[in-house]
């Protein structure tokens, strides 16, 4: 398999086998189920579609219910799609951290954590205008001019400006694998990914 999903434990450090101590995200990878094979002959593409971590069957819809039957699997929470993928896999195999064994560096992709609504010092590092002498008590977080006068009276789209921060998809490329601890379905990878911990993660080749 070129991908599983996990979901994010939190950050440690361990020792390499140079003594190095390298800081860690702790990812519990798996085991997933695979609820969908996608061939070119039925959907016009290769896919496989792995689904991760047990709900209760009262917050699933029925249209979800009979998905994971044809699987022989119970509900899950987080389902995704591993496109141009050939492996020889079957409905209700199940996908486990060990699937990444032989592999070294993995791209990882989640949600960042939200901040809410920040100015623009905090949501794109400006410098702040002026500095604190001549009454300038106002100005020191300040985003300064938006460059509109008489023409074109009006702000550009795409300003650089105070609003929501956070919560965007981030993908974290060739994160090397520190340690696989397959026993408890925990992968190490050297380095921070995206979002809180509890968050899900796609991990992928």
């Amino acid at each position: 398999m070129s991908g599983i999903i996990g979901k994010k434990v939190g950050m440690t450090s361990v020792f390499n086998e140079n003594g190095v101590n390298v800081p860690v995200t702790v990812i519990e990878a798996g085991p997933c189920v695979v609820t969908q094979v996608k061939t070119e002959e039925t959907d016009g593409y290769n896919a496989i579609q792995l689904a991760f971590d047990d709900k209760k069957e009262k917050n699933t819809s029925k249209a979800e219910m009979g998905h994971f039957k044809k699987a022989n699997t119970t509900p899950k929470t987080k389902v995704h799609e591993f496109k141009n993928i050939n492996v020889d896999v079957k409905l209700g195999d199940v996908v486990t951290v060990e699937s990444l064994n032989d592999v070294h560096f993995v791209d990882i992709s989640g949600i960042s954590k939200g901040k809410g609504y920040q100015g623009p010092v905090k949501r794109y590092h400006f410098n702040g205008v002026g500095g604190t002498s001549h009454g300038q008590h106002n100005r020191l977080r300040a985003p300064g001019s938006l460059g509109a006068s008489s023409y074109p009276s009006k702000v550009f789209k795409g300003m650089r400006m105070a609003g929501r921060t956070g919560g965007d998809k981030i993908k974290v490329r060739n994160l090397e694998i520190v340690k696989i601890i397959a026993e408890h379905n925990l992968v190490l990878v050297k380095g921070a990914v995206p979002g809180p911990k509890g968050s899900y993660l796609i991990i992928e080749d």
